[in-house]
């Protein structure tokens, strides 16, 4: 196997950390001083529901209801992921705790 050049790799990291810091910091330089466009703050208000709708239709995308399980393990997710969100009201606790329960769900069996 070929060595790799341990200034390559550091090179490489400065990259990626620069990358990451540029799209980090990228909205607070350019909305810094104006509104953002009717777009961006439309997507950001709308972001959570469409991540928790694509999820939902991945999970239910290979779902066979006419052989065991029958798609219990899936329903289960979806509504752990519902009691979440209406008993918080966030959007994060609801994705990362269904997402959580199905994962479990399905690699316990």
């Amino acid at each position: 196997m070929e060595q790799v050049n341990e200034a390559w790799i550091w090179q490489a990291v400065f990259v990626m950390a620069l990358a990451n810091l540029l799209t980090r910091a990228a909205p607070f330089l350019f909305f810094s001083r104006h509104r953002p466009p009717r777009l961006v703050i439309f997507i950001e208000q709308n972001f959570p529901p469409v991540i928790l709708t694509i999820l939902i239709l991945y999970t239910l995308s290979g779902v066979d209801l006419t052989q065991a399980p029958y798609g219990i393990r899936e329903l289960l997710g979806i509504a752990v992921t519902v009691l979440l969100h209406w008993r918080w009201r966030n959007y994060l606790v609801s994705i990362f705790g269904g997402t959580a329960f199905y994962m479990v769900l399905v690699q316990g069996g």
